[in-house]
């Protein structure tokens, strides 16, 4: 993919940096700045940036899987008129993301179409990848954070003095509980399936390939006794499992080779996807249109660019995970 080196956007095949004796190295993100409510030090005496509405800004796109759970933590946390949204086209070209028509960035950069003028508006020698999410300051011109990782937990309780929202997606009660499917999920789930599409060995997919399905099957089990991953209550877990699984039977079985078994074929993975995209709010934060054209759109693995006609996904039929118990979302102490 195209990148940007020492600020300077290159076309073609330059991101080679993410691919190592065959197997697919995610490039750390590296813009790691946190919001909280003052902007006072946090506990590590590393300095923040207060919370404002209106001052911040999201760029995402449908299509990426990261950016979701940004999207679906602004809308759980009532944000939509706190933070700002710009939306980019669904399939990545030779220009990077780019957005159908100009985005405001605010006084100092000003009106952008192509998502690395962020990038190079934050540091104007940046080498590397350009990735989304970014959540932007509009005031300095700037990236605070392109880590969406860092944004749901800045989204989780920065801006609760504005909102008045007291939801809590990452209580200190389940957190050693969190963090532990946190690890798991990301590694061989959220990653595992870019690893498979992205491997260029046939050892390298094929390990990526059963870490995956062995991820999947023990998470089934898990659900076959627990209503959420982290028992009772739904945290930012389940969300960062949900937006793999929205995306697998549509995109990464056909187009990322993720084939042994689909979602649908899980019952307990299954119900549980569909009880978390009918929860309010969650069905706008997905668009099927947009991940199967950019999945399939990736010249590298589909050279066609042909999407594929199915699999016709139903995610409105009735789930069955009422039978467990379950306290829905958390609300915080």
């Amino acid at each position: 993919m195209p990148q940007l080196v020492n600020g300077i956007w290159v076309k073609g095949d330059v991101a080679a940096g993410e691919i190592r004796d065959g197997a697919f190295h995610r490039e750390p993100t590296r813009f790691r700045d946190r919001i909280t409510p003052d902007g006072r030090p946090d506990a590590a005496g590393r300095p923040t940036l207060p919370a404002e509405a209106g001052r911040y800004h999201l760029f995402v796109s449908y299509l990426c899987p990261w950016a979701s759970r940004t999207l679906i933590v602004r809308k759980l946390k009532d944000l939509e008129g706190i933070v700002g949204l710009s939306v980019a086209e669904p399939v990545i070209g030779e220009d990077g993301w780019t957005y159908a028509e100009e985005q405001d960035a605010g006084g100092r950069v000003g009106r952008i179409r192509h998502h690395h003028q962020l990038y190079t508006a934050s540091d104007p020698a940046y080498t590397g990848k350009v990735s989304v999410p970014v959540l932007w300051d509009r005031k300095e011109g700037r990236i605070v954070n392109n880590e969406s990782a860092d944004i749901i937990r800045i989204f989780n309780d920065a801006f609760d003095p504005l909102t008045g929202n007291r939801l809590d997606l990452y209580p200190e009660p389940l957190r050693d509980e969190i963090d532990r499917w946190n690890d798991l999920i990301y590694a061989d789930v959220n990653n595992g399936v870019y690893r498979c599409g992205f491997a260029k060995s046939q050892a390298s997919y094929e390990e990526a390939f059963d870490r995956l399905f062995a991820a999947l099957d023990r998470v089934e089990e898990r659900l076959s006794a627990c209503r959420y991953l982290a028992g009772e209550h739904l945290t930012e877990a389940d969300w960062r499992l949900f937006v793999t699984l929205v995306r697998f039977d549509v995109a990464y079985h056909g187009a990322f080779k993720c084939n042994l078994r689909r979602i649908e074929d899980y019952p307990h993975l299954s119900n549980y996807l569909r009880e978390l995209y009918q929860w309010p709010g969650i069905r706008e934060t997905v668009r099927i249109d947009h991940i199967k054209a950019g999945y399939y759109g990736i010249a590298a693995i589909n050279p066609t660019r042909i999407v594929a006609k199915g699999p016709s996904v139903d995610f409105d039929r009735p789930h069955e995970r009422g039978r467990l118990p379950g306290r829905g979302l958390r609300q915080r102490d």
